[in-house]
C-alpha cells in the first residue's frame, strides 16, 4: 500500500477522472485516489485490467478502467458520461495524459504537430468541457491540468511538447476565471523531472540525470509517488482557495512568483 503523510477525508467518495492512469505517473495518480476512497475511472490505451485487480486487491476498492485513445474526442466524452453513470458526475479531472517523444523543428511535420497537440494539450480543453455541467450541477468542482517544467526551463529537444505545457498554463488560467463563478477550482501541477519506467527506458543517462539533480535545490530524484499528495492536496477543500495557480514539484529547479 501507498504510504502518504496525509489523508484527504473529503475525496473520499468523490467521482474522480484521469487520463492516462493506467502507467507512469498516472497509475501513481489512480492508486493514490483508491486509497483514499474514490471513486475512480481511468482511461488508458492499453489494457490496465491487472492495475485494476492489484488496487481492488490491496484497498477493497476497484477502479473502473475504460479503453481511450485521448486524441479520439467523441471517445473521451464518451468516457466521462460512462464515469458519471457510474459514480456520478467527475467531481475530480486529472487531465494527467502525455507524451513527450524527442522531435526537433526541421523533422516535425504538420501531421507530427497536431498529434502533439492532441496528446498534449486538446484532451485538456475538451475534458473540461465535458465535466463542467455535471461540476456546475453538483455545486463545484476541481481540475487539475498536468503541466511541465520543461517550458519554464526553455527545453530543447520536443518543441511542440514544451508549446503544448505552456500552453496547458494558459488553458489552466483562463478556465479558472471563466468556471470560477460556478465553484470549479483549476489549477495546473508542474513536474519536474519525474523518473518512471518510460524515462529510464528511453532518456535517462547516469550523466544527464546526474546533470539535472544537480540544478535541483533538493539533490534527490523525483520519483512518480511524490506527484501524489501535491495531487491529492489540489483536489480537496485544503485547497479550497487556490485556483488558477501552477503548482510546481520539481525539487527545487524552477522558481515562480
Amino acid at each position: 500500500m501507498l504510504h502518504l503523510n496525509s489523508r484527504y477525508d473529503d475525496i473520499a467518495g468523490q467521482s474522480v477522472f484521469i487520463t492516462g492512469g493506467g502507467s507512469g505517473i498516472g497509475a501513481w495518480l489512480t492508486e493514490g485516489f483508491v486509497s483514499q476512497g474514490a471513486k475512480v475511472t481511468f482511461v488508458q490505451r492499453s489494457d490496465a485490467t491487472p492495475l485494476c485487480d492489484e488496487l481492488e486487491q490491496k484497498y477493497g476498492n476497484r477502479p473502473r478502467f475504460l479503453t481511450c485513445d485521448i486524441q479520439d474526442i467523441e471517445r473521451l466524452e464518451q468516457c466521462i458520461a460512462q464515469a458519471a453513470d457510474a459514480h456520478g458526475p467527475v467531481q475530480v479531472l486529472v487531465n494527467n495524459a502525455a507524451w513527450d517523444n524527442r522531435h526537433s523543428l526541421q523533422d516535425t511535420s504538420v501531421e507530427d504537430w497536431d498529434k502533439i497537440q492532441h496528446v498534449n494539450l486538446r484532451p485538456h480543453f475538451f475534458g473540461a468541457k465535458a465535466v463542467q455541467a455535471g461540476m456546475q450541477a453538483n455545486g463545484g468542482g476541481t481540475i487539475i491540468n498536468y503541466s511541465s517544467i520543461s517550458y519554464m526551463m526553455g527545453n530543447a529537444g520536443y518543441p511542440g511538447y514544451v508549446a503544448a505545457k505552456s500552453g496547458i498554463t494558459g488553458l489552466t488560467r483562463s478556465l479558472a476565471r471563466e468556471l470560477g463563478p460556478h465553484n470549479i477550482r483549476v489549477n495546473a501541477l508542474v513536474p519536474g523531472w519525474v523518473i518512471t519506467d518510460r524515462q529510464e527506458e528511453l532518456w535517462v543517462t547516469p550523466e544527464g540525470l546526474e546533470a539535472h539533480i544537480a540544478k535541483q535545490c533538493l539533490q534527490q530524484v523525483i520519483q512518480p509517488i511524490d506527484m501524489v499528495e501535491p495531487t491529492l492536496f489540489l483536489a480537496s477543500r485544503a485547497s479550497r482557495m487556490m485556483t488558477g495557480q501552477a503548482l510546481v514539484v520539481d525539487a527545487g529547479v524552477v522558481v515562480t512568483g
